[in-house]
């Protein structure tokens, strides 16, 4: 007998959802993957905390970090207090470091266990920002507090900087004192304003073109200090063209929520190997992770069908989740999470839960069986019908 149940619809009426309930199937340990692939995961809020929650910040370490083992388990690296842990919503730079902290103490019992830290400026408010030496002061500090705990740097995008800085060369100047500096070769991020709208003009231009050659420019001099580039743009042909002007060796880790699989799979041109596929940091891959690590198993073993077959029906899920307004998309995460029974709440750092309409989680509760990443089908639709209960929507 199939699994139903009772959801609202976008007209305002209530439709009987039958599931198909066939979850993709996890991957055998120990699989080999031919691309490097993080997930940037989310932060699990501590929810009987005597906070405020639009104001204060309290994790449940034990289920936060629990998570992380869950995508080290997978095959899947961690991309540490990035915005998919609310980083800038909710998430202060102090909770952040001990989050990095907790990480990768966690990550040394693990074998091969990847952790890249989110580096920014996030201590700095904008407001307080006078010049561009006050936001490589903001820099300095994080990039010294993460390596003194070990950690590699994913450079974010600082809010700061869009305030302060007069135009291209500004951001040169920023970014080669910090390159200059760090130990070890760091991811950059490029986050676009659908994601931030405080960082529109990123790169000192807000025309793309002219940004991406700022951004270009910054890696080819620090090559060597570069390990990659990470850009969330959510378009893919701007990624191809950034990605076939690399330097040799810097990767392009694509951060197209929209786009993943195509990116990740790689279109076989250019004159260097970095040119002609993306690896992967991603958001979804928090929110897909055993159907992303099967896919990327399948795409190590050589058999791209059946990459493609995995994570095609994943897309409109993620196009849902990452849907306008994007900076909203942590909702549809930690959503997943819950209905999967990665954690034992839906409640959110900020009171982010309630970013999203009902309408909003009950469609990503049909994408996600559709997509087979309903992990327990049948736990998922006892989660939902509590949920909908508590919005006045009583199952029959």
């Amino acid at each position: 007998m199939s699994i139903r149940i009772l959801l609202p619809t976008h007209s305002g009426g209530l439709e009987t959802y039958a599931l198909r309930g066939d979850p993709v199937p996890r991957p055998a340990g120990g699989a080999a993957f031919n691309r490097i692939a993080y997930s940037a995961a989310h932060v699990v809020a501590d929810p009987i905390a005597t906070v405020d929650p639009w104001v204060d910040c309290a994790i449940d370490w034990d289920a936060t970090i629990g998570y992380r083992r869950h995508l080290w388990s997978l095959g899947l690296g961690v991309a540490e207090a990035m915005d998919t842990a609310q980083r800038g919503m909710g998430l202060d730079w102090a909770t952040s470091l001990e989050l990095i902290r907790r990480s990768l103490d966690a990550a040394r019992d693990i074998p091969g266990a990847r952790v890249a830290s989110g580096c920014g400026t996030d201590h700095l408010a904008p407001e307080a920002a006078r010049t561009a030496d006050d936001v490589i002061a903001a820099y300095e500090e994080q990039v010294g507090a993460i390596e003194a705990l070990g950690g590699r740097l994913i450079l974010m995008a600082s809010r700061a900087l869009v305030r302060v800085a007069r135009g291209p060369d500004d951001y040169a100047r920023v970014y080669g004192r910090i390159l200059e500096q760090v130990r070890e070769p760091v991811i950059l991020h490029w986050l676009g304003d659908m994601f931030d709208p405080q960082l529109r003009g990123y790169w000192g231009d807000e025309d793309i073109s002219r940004a991406m050659d700022t951004a270009l420019d910054v890696i080819a001099a620090h090559a060597e200090k570069v390990d990659g580039i990470k850009i969330s743009l959510l378009d893919k042909d701007r990624e191809i063209e950034m990605r076939r002007r690399l330097p040799a060796g810097v990767r392009m880790y694509t951060g197209d929520d929209f786009n993943y699989a195509e990116l990740i799979a790689g279109d076989g041109v250019g004159d260097l190997p970095n040119h002609r596929q993306s690896d992967a940091l991603l958001g979804i891959f928090d929110a897909i992770a055993p159907a992303a690590s099967a896919a990327l198993a399948a795409l190590g073993g050589g058999d791209t069908a059946r990459f493609h077959e995995i994570l095609a029906p994943t897309v409109p899920l993620s196009r849902h989740i990452f849907a306008a307004p994007t900076r909203f998309y942590k909702t549809g995460v930690v959503c997943m999470a819950w209905l999967n029974g990665h954690q034992d709440h839906f409640s959110m750092v900020g009171g982010q839960q309630s970013a999203r309409s009902v309408q909003h989680v009950a469609e990503l509760f049909r994408l996600a069986d559709q997509a087979g990443v309903l992990e327990r089908p049948d736990l998922a639709v006892e989660r939902m019908a509590r949920w909908l209960a508590v919005h006045g929507i009583q199952q029959s």
